[in-house]
């Protein structure tokens, strides 16, 4: 698609984002209330659902034309982490599921009948060492039976299926510890009451996070998404989807806090003089601009490489830790040039501020990413 297009996408979403104003997003972050109209006409719109092929009722677009999607949604100061989930989980449908699955689901989803927005991977006692999850799925006839735990499931509360990442041979059964692992696409609807608990955590963030409490929970072989013993691969798909689109969300968020601490810094006058005119607020603004500029190169070449077909890991995981990074920086710079009125809800920086800190440690912490880069690109020895 060319840049031209893109810019289109670009107009169109900062035309829909106007509709709902930041006190929109103040009001659901202080009752923890969830985006719903928001979410129905991004949906609706078919922003949400560009990944799905036309076939299916979508778009037909690539992982490009989403991440330009996301970022302008973080720009106008909304959370994109409501709904974002429903990008980077349709690729592990998308390139593993039967034509059955894709033909039950794809079609609802992408006009906005059903809502896939949770992946279920997480568990409190493993984190983010995905082959050493304890949540186990046994086979049962023409059934699974399902019993563990999950931690830090996103919106859950407001998704009709799940992507789940279970055991299904022992991992000393297994001759490589990602071998073993099965991926499952479940009804939430009717899990609910039938094995499935839900239990919200309260954060610092209006996330809509949960703990998920698998008991006996019977769900049908045909849920099966892939091959069993194969879902690490299943889900690899669909995890470097989302470095890149939370990445590009990264850039929105350090586009956001430019534009505001730039703004303000060229209005605000104090000692008879804008304070950006000095050096000590204007110099730190322009790296962050330069660091974002950066980073956002390093989003189009790993979503381009995803699109093609090509190995991304390095730069998906490179492209979420410089972004991240980068807006992390530049949400404190916002901050020291707002002063005290940095803290004012009514500024709606110290909200975007929480924010964006979850990229520091979700979706993959920068220490594991440095680790990756370490050693599957560096070729130095595993340091854990």
């Amino acid at each position: 698609m060319s840049n031209q297009d893109l810019d289109s996408i670009r107009e169109s979403v900062r035309q829909l984002c106007s509709n709902y104003g930041e006190d929109y997003w103040l009001e659901l972050d202080r009752n923890r209330g969830y985006p719903t109209e928001f979410v129905r006409e991004l949906t609706e719109s078919g922003f949400l659902t560009v990944l799905i092929p036309e076939e299916y009722g979508g778009a037909g677009l690539g992982v490009s034309e989403a991440a330009v999607v996301m970022e302008e949604v973080c720009r106008s100061g909304a959370h994109a982490g409501a709904c974002h989930a429903q990008m980077y989980v349709m690729g592990s449908v998308l390139r593993h599921g039967t034509d059955e699955q894709k033909k039950t689901y794809l079609p609802a989803i992408a006009a906005g009948e059903l809502r896939l927005q949770s992946f279920g991977v997480t568990e409190p006692t493993t984190g983010t060492d995905t082959t050493s999850l304890k949540t186990v799925a046994r086979r049962d006839g023409d059934h699974y039976v399902v019993n563990g735990q999950k931690v830090w499931i996103s919106r859950i509360e407001h998704s009709d299926l799940m992507v789940l990442l279970a055991r299904t041979t022992p991992k000393e059964e297994t001759r490589k510890k990602t071998e073993g692992l099965s991926a499952f696409l479940i009804d939430v609807r009717e899990a609910v009451g039938n094995g499935l608990t839900i239990r919200p955590i309260e954060s610092m963030i209006n996330h809509h996070s949960c703990e998920l409490f698998f008991d006996d929970l019977k769900i049908p072989a045909s849920s099966l998404l892939g091959k069993e013993g194969e879902g690490f691969k299943v889900i690899l798909d669909g995890m470097n989807a989302e470095r890149i689109l939370i990445a590009a969300e990264c850039v929105g968020d350090g586009r956001y806090f430019i534009d505001k601490a730039s703004a303000y810094a060229t209005e605000r006058t104090v000692f008879n003089r804008p304070i950006g005119q000095n050096q000590g607020v204007q110099f730190p603004i322009a790296r962050c601009y330069a660091e974002v500029e950066a980073a956002s190169l390093m989003v189009e070449k790993a979503a381009r490489m995803f699109d093609e077909g090509l190995p991304c890991g390095a730069e998906a995981n490179m492209a979420k830790m410089l972004a991240s990074e980068a807006s992390w920086r530049a949400g404190d710079v916002c901050m020291q040039t707002h002063g005290g009125f940095a803290f004012a809800k009514e500024y709606h920086i110290e909200r975007k501020f929480r924010e964006t800190r979850l990229y520091q440690i979700a979706p993959i912490s920068t220490n594991l990413i440095l680790s990756f880069i370490g050693e599957h690109v560096l070729k130095m020895p595993r340091s854990f």
